[in-house]
């Protein structure tokens, strides 16, 4: 396994991030304990969860599985470096949801109660929320920090000026501010290359990809097509959407030799705001090909042929703005 610094931190985590929000709904508790232990094994020690997965309202039925799965020992909680997030709604009241200071407060107690741990590695703010001041934001995060609650704070879905801004008001009170952001990028989708990527290039915030695979689109789609959640509507009518480009992509990565997911997780870590794409694997043999993304070499006749496919943005603000 590889590991890298989260942006401009010491802290030290696996260039494959475990994502966690198929545990409960989709990932029996026992499969999911075999998931974690075996993504130990190869070396993994980012895990990324929320406390709102498992859909159940208030319940954070995926935390109180890792915390469950933290209390069988072997020293588990040292070995991971756990991020969830605060944001959604936990319950009916009007304070049980976004970034007030109460609910940053409350949500990160009950966190703490469900993971069964005493802290949290990385703290993220879901979403942006423009109701609610900064300075307000920063008060309560600085409080947990004081307190030993939490280690750091990250940002999730942010556009380039939510990190520009959230990063002054915390500068302005002396505090670390944002370390990290969490973003939907893809090969497919790669908005975050005009703003939010020099955003957080500038501001030294590590990025953390979800959904590194277009949701299955990157992944031999073609090859799948009549297997499970690959034959539902919704993805048969983005696979017709996207067909010529899908096909140029599988056809090129059969020519390197190599899995479409691979390439595609490659290419990404490429990038060296890139921390760790967020990877979510259904089956052990999904776990373990994964590392082989970590050994292929993206070079600059692959990213121009990939670029081809699946054209870039301009890469910074100052390429349109005159």
């Amino acid at each position: 396994m590889q590991y890298t610094r989260l942006g401009r931190t010491a802290l030290k985590v696996s260039r494959l991030c475990l994502g966690t929000m198929n545990f409960g709904p989709q990932t029996t508790e026992p499969d999911s304990y075999a998931v974690m232990d075996k993504a130990l094994d190869l070396g993994i020690n980012f895990f990324d969860t929320a406390n709102v997965y498992g859909w159940k309202k208030g319940e954070g039925v995926t935390e109180q599985i890792i915390g469950r799965w933290w209390e069988q020992g072997n020293g588990r909680r040292d070995k991971v470096v756990i991020a969830t997030k605060v944001y959604g709604d936990m319950g009916e009241w009007p304070n049980t949801s976004r970034l007030s200071a109460l609910h940053i407060r409350k949500a990160c107690e009950d966190s703490l109660r469900r993971l069964k741990t005493d802290y949290i590695d990385l703290y993220q703010m879901h979403h942006v929320w423009r109701d609610a001041p900064w300075e307000e934001i920063w008060q309560a995060m600085d409080l947990l920090v004081q307190q030993g609650k939490v280690l750091y704070v990250g940002s999730s879905n942010f556009a380039g000026w939510h990190i520009v801004q959230a990063n002054e008001a915390a500068k302005a009170r002396k505090s670390l501010g944002l370390v990290s952001e969490q973003s939907i990028y893809h090969l497919m989708r790669r908005d975050i290359e005009r703003e939010v990527i020099p955003a957080c290039e500038a501001y030294g915030l590590g990025i953390i990809p979800w959904s590194p695979l277009g949701g299955g689109l990157l992944g031999g789609v073609l090859e799948k097509a009549e297997q499970g959640r690959r034959a539902s509507e919704g993805m048969q009518q983005q696979i017709e959407a996207n067909r010529p480009k899908i096909e140029a992509w599988e056809n090129y990565c059969r020519e390197l030799g190599e899995k479409p997911a691979d390439v595609a997780l490659a290419w990404m870590l490429k990038n060296p705001v890139i921390t760790a794409p967020i990877i979510g694997p259904r089956t052990m043999d999904q776990l373990e090909g994964s590392l082989r993304a970590l050994e292929i070499d993206i070079t600059e006749d692959i990213t121009k042929k990939l670029d081809e496919i699946f054209p870039k943005f301009k890469t910074s603000p100052e390429d349109y703005s005159w």
